[in-house]
């Protein structure tokens, strides 16, 4: 026996030397698989053209990087070095056991594949749902400040939870169809053996060619289990080949515009002459819309063309062609001569400076903000580029100056702040072609004056296309375009066109008429804030507790129990089967007994089947309901927060999503059927020691001493493995915000030619996760090659001891040391090898469920469960992430029921911030916002926001029709289709929205990025309309529509403003004359209000504001 002890320590070093490398090479070499596919989805996705991001969901793209690449990280990082040691231990063992056993592996074979491929391909539709709630949960999360302001908050979270619904019915089909496939794995084992007792028996008993110990002993024992534990494995493969499929089609796929491609010619010199050749062109999204048709213009080297025509005629489209964003159907547009198609695309957007009219600038300082305009650029460049936009005196006047973070999409900034940077962006690049999209549409008096005479001396020498719907900006450019239905239909200058009496007529005459005064004043509250986030560090989140776990799981214990009664009984059939096992190899082996042992096969494989089915689908359905539940009230706890809270870069939408995505699926793994495994163990453990201990307490006891050091090694390996997923979670989150922002904001990537920047940027984000998974593979490695060790030592002290008994104490040998207890030893260590196995997800489970209990528990500062006329009473505030700018100082300004009230003032006064205050996305640091006479704290944030209409410059739709978008007005009840079209009739959109082939079932795309932005904005003034509300906001409602729509939207709205409290942000002077009060702010005071006739009379801040456009001071 002391040989036979020796043998196993020498096979427990053997383990532990293997055991280490099996499990930290495969972790390793996963890590760097992934690593390698991380970067290499994100660049591919970075390498494709526009329109293939416009049949694409950017938060499906979002979910995919997060979630469905870390499915394809489980499934080859330990699960292969684990199946691997099951086949070759179930292979081995038979091959020990008995020669037939290729038989059993060619059945197990066969079937394999089978289910298999049924697996991943429930598992595929699992994920497309998962896909489709990531794109839901982004899309709104991206877009709070309109949910909040209509009240979509239950909408919204309701159809979310439509596609987890979808996700969990196909998760729990797939549970039942593992089940089934443990259960056939099981029926064939005891098949298998109830065959070997029948044969074996006939060939004792009748030709006497075998002993009755050598038909077959613990190799196929231990064969037989390992196979029925690789299961889990072929779960784990099945989900990654799902997962893996959209992934390596989108790697595999190979883009009709690649922007990284070096191929392309570039041009020795550039005059800028370009021209569109019979351009025909329709979106890939809209292929049955003709958005050009026979499109042919010249735009000379050096001058300044305008395009001008009505919304969706085409403007855009042509700046898009050129940045090739896409190509014509038919025709071509050429550059010097050149079709752009033969030049290199790097190239031929680093000649082009763009300013949009909704300018999206990225989450980090304003001077790295100015410096995505060109690489390289000096700190004396970015100075003079922001003097040149006067952004330079507002930019000195913060606390950080230029190293100031301009938050989420810009969102720290107002709009005419916004703008002016992306200007010194564009004048930073010293482009040979500059194309103003509106580009000063978001400055107020003070500033456009001076901006414009700066992008006039910036058109100097260079080919500039400008479109605009202010007239009057482009008057003086030297040819003017008129584009109506996809063509240019005239030409000339603005006189020449006057005198022809064509569209350009039409529009100036509209334009005119009844226009004393033309002054562009906006300042959008949409997505705007003032507060500066610092950052603050991230801290260390302890881990959840396993009992608040299960009490989320709390309505499918039931469930559950089913389960782990399957479990339970799954567990212990293994050992007590071993003790009637045992009984082939001793002496008893005559036929009768043989009989009886089919019959207890036959007995174990029917229960086997059933429960392994019912554990199955138990412990399936119960981990996709708390699957889906956790992503709900998760989702709803986001929706919840104040908007401050959003405020703060760590949640972002692209952190909040990925968060969502990854943290309530690895909950699971604590719970749902983790359980099941780890019952099956603890009862195969339990059962087997009550045998062993039933016939040799001595021997049972020696080796009860090895298992806390299992134990043990599990809890060290559980406490590294914490720390590691705490440390990964946050790091793949930083990776997220980044990716998040590139794909949101793809078009001005593109335009500004910064995509191998942010592919950079990714890149260098993964690297800190990387170096851990590196890391965690080592310590991995060592705890589980100690834990497989610590078997082979017990083994070797039981035979020692054991060989001691038998000699000393007359312990039975057959019957009990070699039958028994080493029967009952090899399957409890098998079990508890398999149960520490569970420690990564387990550690992984505890942190992500306590990022996502952090989040429950927080209490919103302003509570959603927690009208006349308004007034703000001595406001003062501070946004809570900048306390030491005060943006209001006290503001003082009353309106009574039925009245419009104006605000009028420069950019930065605090207008949208007062209106921001009206809607409750912040509370006033001092003072009161009183509603009827009441504080707007005491009255319910639901109830509030339900009385309120606001309809903002840059308007925000979601990714579905225009019907849903405008029934999105009203949350509260169904809107009809006659509300709807009655809506869109008033807005001036009915009549465009009927030439559309699906008409108001038309997608708007993401963001509306299927229309125009004139068609946005009637589309958000028709959602405004059918809510019907007490009080109306109007922030540069009409600001996107050209001038054949302006004057008819700008009559629906005032007779929407009949018999309702309004509140406008000024932005032309015009619009705003026959209000009520009119209230002019600087500085964060009202420093004078009246009616127009009485701030003219006074001739004083407002008086300089109108017949000047000189800075309010």
């Amino acid at each position: 026996m002391t040989k036979f002890a020796l043998y196993y320590v020498g096979i427990g070093v053997g383990v532990l030397i293997l055991s280490y490398f099996q499990i930290a090479l495969w972790v390793s070499a996963a890590a760097r698989q992934i690593q390698r596919i991380r970067k290499m989805y994100f660049r591919k996705i970075m390498r494709m053209e526009i329109g293939w991001f416009d049949c694409n969901s950017i938060g499906e793209l979002n979910t995919r990087i997060s979630d469905d690449i870390n499915k394809i990280n489980n499934a080859i990082a330990d699960q292969v070095s684990i199946f691997i040691e099951r086949i070759s231990t179930f292979i081995f063992g038979f091959m020990v056991g008995f020669i037939g056993g290729w038989k059993l592996t060619l059945v197990v074979i066969a079937v394999s594949p089978l289910i298999g491929l049924s697996v991943a391909r429930l598992t595929g539709r699992e994920l497309k749902a998962y896909a489709k709630a990531g794109a839901v949960a982004d899309e709104v999360l991206s877009s709070l400040r309109t949910v909040a302001a209509f009240g979509g908050e239950h909408k919204e979270a309701e159809r979310y939870d439509r596609n987890l619904a979808e996700a969990q019915a196909w998760g729990i089909k797939k549970g039942a169809i593992i089940g089934v496939f443990q259960g056939y794995l099981w029926c064939i084992i005891f098949l298998c053996y109830a065959l070997a007792f029948w044969y074996g028996s006939k060939l004792v008993i009748e030709t006497k060619e075998l002993t009755p110990g050598g038909l077959v002993f613990f190799g196929v024992l231990m064969g037989a289990m390992n196979l029925g534990q690789a299961s889990p494995c072929l779960e784990a493969f099945a989900s990654g080949r799902a997962a893996a499929k959209s992934i390596f089609d989108t790697i595999d796929r190979e883009p009709e515009i690649d922007c990284f491609s070096e191929e392309g010619h570039t041009l020795d010199k550039v005059k800028g002459d370009i021209e569109f050749h019979n351009v025909h062109f329709n979106y890939p999204s809209r292929p049955e819309v003709k958005i050009l048709d026979d499109l042919n213009v010249v735009v000379k080297a050096g001058e300044t063309t305008a395009f001008v025509g009505p919304s969706g005629s085409g403007k855009s489209t042509t700046i898009q062609l050129i940045q090739r964003f896409y190509d014509p159907k038919e025709g071509m547009v050429t550059l010097d001569g050149h079709d752009i198609r033969s030049l290199n695309i790097q190239w031929l957007r680093s000649l082009i400076g763009i300013v949009e009219q909704e300018p999206v600038l990225f989450a980090t300082t304003i001077t790295e903000n100015i410096r995505y305009g060109r690489a390289g650029v000096t700190m004396e460049e970015v100075i003079e580029a922001a003097k040149q936009a006067n952004a330079y005196n507002f930019i000195m006047d913060l606390p950080q100056k230029f190293d100031t973070l301009v938050g989420e999409g810009g969102g720290q900034m107002s709009g005419g702040q916004k703008q002016r940077i992306a200007i010194a962006r564009a004048l930073v690049r010293n482009p040979r072609i500059l194309l103003l999209d509106m580009a000063t549409s978001a400055l107020d008096n003070e500033s456009e004056a001076i901006v414009q005479e700066a992008l006039d001396k910036a058109r100097q020498g260079r080919t500039t296309i400008s479109i605009a719907h202010r007239l009057s900006t482009i008057r003086n450019a030297d040819v003017l375009v008129g584009f109506e239905h996809g063509r240019a239909v005239e030409r000339g200058t603005h006189s020449q066109l006057l005198d022809r009496k064509g569209v350009y007529f039409t529009l100036v005459t509209l334009q005119n008429q009844g226009k004393d005064t033309d002054s562009d004043k906006p300042e959008s509250s949409e997505q705007r804030t003032h507060s500066q986030i610092k950052g603050e560090d991230k801290e260390v989140i302890e881990a959840a507790p396993v009992a608040r776990i299960l009490k989320y799981n709390r309505p499918e214990w039931p469930y559950m129990l089913l389960g782990s009664l399957g479990a339970a009984i799954n567990g212990s059939v293994n050992p007590i089967y071993a003790l009637l096992f045992s009984e082939i190899l001793g002496v008893r082996h005559t036929h009768t007994h043989t009989h009886t042992h089919m019959r207890y096969s036959t007995i174990c494989l029917v229960l086997f089947c059933d429960i392994c089915l019912l554990q199955g689908y138990s412990f399936a359905k119960s981990g996709e309901l708390l699957t889906r539940r956790l992503r709900k009230v998760g989702f709803q706890a986001m929706l919840k927060q104040e908007i401050g809270w959003f405020d703060n870069p760590f949640n972002s939408p692209g952190a909040l999503t990925t968060r969502l995505a990854t943290d309530a699926s690895m909950v699971q793994g604590a719970t749902g059927s983790q359980i099941g495994m780890i019952v099956n163990s603890l009862t195969n453990i339990g059962a087997s020691f009550i045998i062993a201990y039933y016939f040799s307490w001595k021997l049972s006891l020696v080796v009860t001493c090895f298992l806390p050091l299992i134990g043990l090694s599990g809890v060290f390996q559980a406490k590294m493995l914490t720390g590691f997923a705490n440390e990964d979670k946050n790091a793949l989150e930083a990776a997220g915000q980044v990716s998040s922002e590139a794909l949101s904001n793809i078009r001005t990537i593109a335009g500004l030619a910064k995509e191998k920047h942010f592919v950079s940027q990714y890149e260098e984000k993964l690297q800190a996760p990387y170096k851990r998974a590196k890391q965690k593979a080592h310590v991995y490695g060592i705890c589980f090659a100690f834990a497989q060790c610590v078997i082979f030592m017990a083994f070797a002290a039981s035979f020692r001891y054991g060989g001691y008994l038998v000699s000393n104490e007359g312990l039975p040998y057959m019957m009990v040391f070699r039958l028994v207890v080493i029967s009952a030893l090899v399957t409890s260590a098998t079990a508890l090898g398999r149960a520490s196995s569970f420690t990564p997800d387990y550690a992984k489970a505890k942190i992500a469920a306590a990022q996502l209990f952090k989040l429950l528990d927080r209490v919103p500062k302003i509570s959603m469960s927690n009208t006349e006329g308004q007034k703000f009473k001595g406001c003062r505030f501070t946004y809570p992430s900048r306390p030491d700018i005060q943006v209001l100082r006290g503001l003082e300004v009353s309106v009574h029921p039925g009245q419009t009230l104006a605000f009028v003032g420069s950019s930065g006064c605090g207008k949208s911030t007062s209106v921001q205050l009206l809607e409750r996305f912040y509370d006033p640091d001092e003072g009161q916002v009183l509603i009827d006479g009441r504080p707007s704290v005491s009255i319910s944030v639901p109830f509030l926001r339900s009385q309120i209409g606001i309809v903002s410059q840059e308007p925000v739709l979601f990714d579905c029709s225009i019907a849903e978008n405008i029934q999105y007005g009203d949350n509260s009840r169904t809107v009809s289709m006659k509300e709807i079209v009655e809506a869109a009739k008033k807005a001036y959109l009915h009549d465009f929205v009927m030439t559309l082939p699906d008409k108001y079932e038309t997608q708007v795309g993401a963001q509306g990025s299927q229309l125009s932005r004139g068609q946005k904005q009637r589309i958000a003034i028709a959602r405004a309309i059918v809510r019907n509300p007490k009080i109306l906001l109007l922030d540069e409602a009409t600001s996107a529509l050209d001038t054949e729509s302006e004057k008819v939207v700008q009559a629906a709205l005032d007779e929407a403003r009949q018999g309702r409290t309004c509140i406008v942000i000024a932005h032309r002077l015009s619009t705003i004359q026959t209000a009520d009060i009119i209230a002019v702010m600087s500085q964060g005071v009202v420093i004078e209000k009246g009616t127009h006739e009485e701030l003219m009379a006074r001739k004083a801040a407002y008086y300089k504001l109108v017949t000047t456009g000189a800075p309010i001071s």
